[in-house]
């Protein structure tokens, strides 16, 4: 993969004295609540850039995207962000907790060569929507800025490249940056602008492929502001649109935590336990595992413990039961034939299961609404019981670990949407990619 060093925008510590005073997580996980947190939280937040608030009057000449631009110029005029000195590495580490246990996750940010999905060494896993991308292409052409990194991780077993970029700052004595977040990961930036570290990062990347974990949406932007820059005759070899900002992880990185994505569904009829049973027939095994939404962690144990993508916990609201259900080999049958266009490997995931076998084609709704995502059981069950009669169906489902995730990309087989959500979210506010040419 082709990477490159670049001269980011950062904070100026001078003038903002705490870090986490500014940081926010990516613009997508901030609801209308955490919003304006963060705006209050102070007036030189991230969240200004990567998520300005829609005001009721906005139009042609007035709206979300050009306010931003304004609030970029005036802080870069104001020296509330200023532009390094040099080319750099951006080494990054996050400190955090993860079921009881003290983890770090180690990566770098770096520019990354944006080729659209398919003609390069950039792969996806999950299929992306209209809207988002042009809500990131407006503001990327708004304000020629990455605000915020795509998650990528890439293959290193013996972690050549981490390890060397953490042991030049460790030899070359490079004091970090830090912020903790609103959810008390913390966050420590390095800038390694040394050459013959960089060159050799940049040549050990080089063979290497990128499989994106987070930011579908803001690698496509990324490809399409490219292709926009070229439209206008404006792109050449050099110029920075050609590039995203990325930070790269090893899919070996002990502290690289995937965690699943459970459901609550909508738009489905009233259910119970015997319904379902008779829903599902021969293509799944169903036992009876509790009554009420609280049995939800007992459900999930059993569940995780099982440790395969076909074992799912479903609740049904009308009876107030859960059940764990096991695939069986007529449903594998039927599974190969309702999504035969898809590969092996996509038909076994947990979600595919879930979503085409069981919600689309055995319970009969082929286009559901959206549902509900929670990633913690505790999570769902508060967010069940504020709305106990949203949700007919509630499941739990394990995640799709790093294996399936690289086998699929390589396949070009998007998994459903949220099949993967990595903890912790990358932090936005260490650095910024500018993507004019001056």
């Amino acid at each position: 993969m082709e990477i490159q060093p670049f001269t980011g925008y950062r904070y100026n510590l001078d003038k903002i004295r705490c870090l986490d005073d500014v940081v926010a997580p990516p613009y997508d996980v901030i609801d209308n609540q955490l919003q304006d947190e963060l705006y209050a939280r102070h007036p030189n937040n991230v969240v200004r850039l990567i998520l300005n608030r829609i005001s009721p009057t906005d139009d042609a000449e007035n709206n979300r995207y050009i306010r931003t631009a304004k609030t970029l110029t005036d802080w870069i005029n104001e020296k509330i962000l200023v532009k390094d000195e040099s080319p750099s590495i951006y080494v990054y580490h996050q400190i955090f907790e993860f079921d009881g246990q003290p983890l770090v996750r180690k990566g770098f940010m770096c520019r990354c060569l944006a080729t659209p999905f398919g003609y390069g060494m950039v792969y996806p896993h999950e299929i992306t929507m209209n809207a988002p991308k042009l809500d990131r292409l407006m503001l990327t052409t708004a304000c020629k800025m990455n605000f915020s990194q795509i998650f990528g991780i890439y293959p290193d077993e013996q972690n050549e490249i981490q390890s060397q970029l953490d042991e030049t700052i460790i030899r070359n004595n490079i004091s970090p940056i830090s912020a903790t977040d609103h959810l008390g990961v913390q966050h420590k930036m390095w800038i390694l602008n040394d050459k013959e570290t960089i060159e050799s990062a940049i040549k050990k990347m080089s063979p290497k492929p990128i499989f994106i974990a987070d930011g579908h949406h803001r690698y496509e932007t990324a490809c399409n502001y490219r292709k926009q820059i070229d439209e206008m005759g404006l792109l050449h070899s050099k110029h920075p649109a050609n590039y995203v900002l990325m930070v790269c992880i090893a899919m070996e990185d002990k502290g690289l935590i995937v965690m699943p994505t459970h459901r609550l569904f909508t738009g489905i009829p009233q259910l119970t336990s015997e319904i379902l049973k008779s829903k599902l027939g021969n293509n799944f095994d169903l036992e009876e595992s509790g009554e009420g939404i609280e049995s939800a962690n007992n459900v999930w144990n059993r569940v995780k413990n099982a440790g395969s993508q076909d074992v799912i916990g479903l609740f049904t609201a009308k009876d107030n039961k859960w059940n764990i259900t096991k695939i069986t080999p007529n449903g594998k049958e039927l599974m190969d034939k309702v999504a035969a266009e898809h590969h092996p490997e996509w038909r076994e995931l947990g979600v595919s299961l879930l979503h085409r076998l069981i919600v689309e084609t055995l319970i009969g709704i082929p286009e559901p609404p959206k549902p509900s995502y929670v990633h913690l059981v505790d999570e769902l069950v508060k967010e069940f019981k504020s709305k106990p009669n949203n949700y007919p169906l509630v499941a739990l489902v394990e995640p799709a670990n790093i294996n399936q995730i690289k086998n699929l990309c390589l396949l070009n087989d998007r998994m459903p949407a949220k099949s993967t959500y990595f903890y912790p979210k990358l932090i936005a506010g260490f650095v910024f990619n500018p993507l004019d040419e001056f």
